[in-house]
């Protein structure tokens, strides 16, 4: 839909233009997105002509990746930079804006006169270093151009955002780069290479694995290693799988001793030496077997797993990368988080991105991350619910080797990885007790020590949070420290849930029907009216994740052309949808609310219990809640007939909630009763 046009250039607020601009762009990638740019930049500023453009192999040229002129785009524009605005915006990497007078500034540029322009804003599009310039964003006016700093700053969010898709693009052309490489690599060793799934059939073979067992690569491929090796060698081969799946994943390759004999298909038997190696491909282990000489061995194993490593790296920098701008949605709460995302962004301030299970976290802090100074360094995440408690300190500072049954090797923690980037810390109000006074040391003092070791190491990391709780009651509980909650809620984020965003139902509807339908090769029509009146009207308790679902299996139910909902949603008029479950602990009314502010004086909306409520009228009313969740349950916590699933929070919580209000089964004896005092 193309967006409103404004009454005269520089004549819009902040809000409208990334509105109509997000409006125009919020479905597209690549060079659609260039496309869709610039002319929503055209449009929403009502100026003459837009642009975005990269650097030529020369250096001394920029190519139009799209450009946008009156009322058409240009095809295939390329100009030399020298003695045109542009050359300031690349020379000096910073927005230039001339109000008027542009052709007369720059008389050489000759595109400007024929084009008529009075007026000229462009913003450089920067490389990670910060320092390399990969084009520009640029418009042009045939009047004078008045903005204010508003509009400037709304110029150069989208002028960021151009620059991570022109990285994207280039990230996922190096990756088809290496991975052409690393097959070239695979394809010119020397040395037999099989690559095999679980059950030790080949998956991928090299030329001269071919040439080796004498044979094509269609009949291996079709093949199992038990065709391929003596009997002895193929059950020693077993051997090593399984002892390999026992190492930790970065020492999962061995030299087989010995050898192995191995078999050719017209029945000869010839002595290999070989070495094992195992990796993860889409959660599935595989494992590579080289059969080589031994000379060769050392060089070709060092060159296969660098090119190996280097790949796999590549894939996350592109996948970081086209992550960052997923936030579709033009409501106010979506702006004004945008506003913040910007804000806090290029600070080294602490986040704590709070909002409902489903609505985006992550998203949020991959924004802020990609869009600070510490893009260039990793972002690392770590879920505080799903790891065990007694591995979670090793999880967040490392071990050494011997610090513990089972650490057969030193391994660095992810603060440690993080170190110069960032860490999000996802779920944090899960954190047990004791790991939460550590913690608060490595954001107070930037220290820690490793498991088993008395080094002190130092790190410069920044810290996001997430959490789906109510950390203020938890706080009030005792089941958060109140110093560490001050400490993580610096800046705090609200996401907001998607029964919040009005019409951000139907554009996120559609934008994931259109990725569902290409993805599964359909064409399908947009959704009905009664279909989005069923959107509208449904309360959405699993927020943006619950939606994509709904829409994907509307997309595999289509029929005709058409994805229906009728069927997967309920009907408005008779059933409005399920109440959102409460993730925390906590009044209804202020999971969200920013840090400072009370809470409102209301309880209305638990029965029987009007009015301010006290701390300990509060746990008291917690305590029956869970109770009355624990014997509809039969005292089942987790599972599908679990307690957590009933009051819509994670079974972690549920046992530390249980723990802190010394909750009992009837018929058992109280640990606090052996300790010879009362349960309040």
């Amino acid at each position: 839909m193309k967006p409103s046009v404004p009454p005269r250039a520089g004549a819009l607020d902040e809000d409208r233009a990334l509105r109509a601009i997000l409006e125009g762009t919020a479905a597209e990638t690549g060079s659609h997105f260039f496309r869709a740019l610039v002319r929503a930049v055209a449009d929403s500023l009502d100026v003459h002509g837009a642009w975005v453009t990269e650097f030529t192999e020369d250096g001394e040229h920029l190519r139009a990746l799209a450009f946008w002129l009156g009322d058409k785009f240009i095809e295939d524009f390329e100009y030399r930079i020298a003695g045109t605005p542009c050359a300031d915006v690349i020379r000096d990497r910073r927005l230039v804006h001339i109000s008027e007078g542009v052709s007369d500034m720059y008389p050489q540029d000759r595109d400007l006169r024929e084009a008529g322009a009075a007026s000229y804003l462009s913003a450089p599009l920067p490389d990670t270093d910060g320092t390399t310039v990969l084009g520009n964003l640029a418009l042009i006016h045939t009047d004078p151009l008045e903005v204010d700093d508003r509009i400037l700053a709304v110029f150069r969010i989208f002028a960021a955002r151009t620059a991570a898709e022109v990285r994207r693009l280039r990230a996922e052309q190096e990756v088809r780069a290496r991975e052409e490489e690393l097959a070239l690599l695979v394809e010119s060793a020397m040395d037999a290479i099989l690559e095999m799934d679980p059950e030790l059939r080949m998956t991928r073979v090299n030329r001269a694995a071919v040439e080796t067992f004498h044979t094509s690569s269609d009949y291996l491929l079709q093949q199992g290693l038990a065709a391929l090796l003596s009997t002895s060698s193929h059950l020693k081969v077993q051997r090593l799988m399984a002892e390999l799946l026992r190492m930790s994943e970065e020492h999962r390759s061995l030299w087989v001793p010995g050898g192995l004999e191995a078999i050719r298909t017209n029945g000869e038997r010839f002595p290999a030496e070989a070495t094992l190696s195992s990796f993860e491909f889409h959660g599935q282990n595989r494992y590579t077997l080289i059969l080589r000489d031994v000379d060769a061995r050392q060089e070709t194993e060092r060159r296969l797993r660098h090119l190996t490593a280097e790949t796999e790296y590549l894939r996350e920098e592109l996948r970081s990368l086209e992550n960052f701008g997923e936030i579709a949605g033009r409501s106010a709460p979506v702006l004004r988080m945008l506003q913040d995302v910007q804000r806090v962004a290029r600070t080294d301030a602490t986040v704590l991105v709070m909002g409902e299970t489903g609505t985006g976290k992550e998203l949020v802090a991959r924004a802020i991350h990609e869009s600070s100074d510490r893009k260039n360094a990793p972002l690392v995440r770590v879920n505080c619910a799903a790891i065990p408690a007694p591995l979670i300190e090793s999880e967040f500072f490392g071990h050494e080797k011997g610090a513990f049954t089972g650490a057969t090797s030193r391994r660095e923690g992810r603060f440690a990885l993080a170190d110069g980037g960032t860490i999000l810390l996802d779920e944090v109000g899960e954190l047990p007790p004791e790991l939460q006074a550590k913690l608060l040391r490595v954001l107070q003092e930037g220290e820690f020590e490793p498991v088993g070791s008395d080094r002190t190491r130092k790190v410069d990391v920044r810290v996001i949070a997430a959490t789906n709780r109510y950390l203020e009651a938890a706080v009030r509980a005792g089941d958060f420290r109140e110093d560490l909650y001050y400490r993580l809620n610096v800046f705090p984020i609200v996401v907001p849930p998607l029964r919040e965003r009005g019409e951000d139902v139907v554009l996120l509807a559609q934008l994931f029907l259109k990725q569902f339908a290409g993805r599964m090769g359909r064409t399908l029509d947009a959704l009905s009216e009664p279909n989005l009146q069923r959107l509208r009207a449904y309360s959405w308790p699993g927020n943006v994740r619950e939606l994509r679902n709904v829409i994907e299996r509307a997309v595999i139910t289509e029929r005709n052309g058409r994805a229906d909902l009728s069927g997967i949603l309920p009907d408005s008029a008779r059933d409005p949808g399920p109440t959102p479950p409460r993730d925390y602990s906590g009044p209804p009314s202020d999971l969200l609310r920013p840090a400072g502010r009370r809470p409102e004086a209301s309880c209305s909306g638990l029965p029987g219990t009007p009015g301010i409520l006290s701390q300990d009228e509060f746990r008291q009313l917690e305590r029956e809640n869970l109770l009355r969740a624990l014997a509809a349950t039969g005292w089942q916590i987790s599972g599908e007939e679990g307690a957590a699933r009933l009051l819509g929070i994670p079974a972690s919580t549920l046992a530390s909630r249980i723990r802190s209000l010394e909750l009992q089964r009837p018929g058992t004896v109280s640990p606090a009763l052996h300790r010879g005092r009362e349960i309040s």
